[in-house]
């Protein structure tokens, strides 16, 4: 696999994981802290939903650790592998 494949198998896995958390009825959620994961995922949503096909995968995994980082409250950020 190469590297860009790899990152988009890490974000499709993020996002897998906030899906399932979101889900979860269990626990009293912030109102502000969701919408700010929403807002995050929906811009990284529309980014890659350019139907040019000129994303930034940098920009989505930005987004995406910002979203996983609000919903689970994580020590740090997630770290992506990245070509920067």
């Amino acid at each position: 696999m190469n590297t860009k494949e790899v990152r988009l198998r890490r974000i499709q896995q993020l996002a897998h994981e906030i899906m399932d958390k979101m889900n979860i009825k269990e626990e009293q959620k912030q109102h502000e802290s969701l919408r700010l994961v929403i807002d995050n995922l929906s811009r990284a949503i529309g980014d890659l939903a350019d139907p040019f096909g000129d994303y930034s995968i940098d920009y989505i995994e930005e987004k995406l650790g910002n979203a996983h980082y609000l919903l689970f409250k994580n020590k740090k950020k997630v770290q992506f592998i990245s070509n920067r």
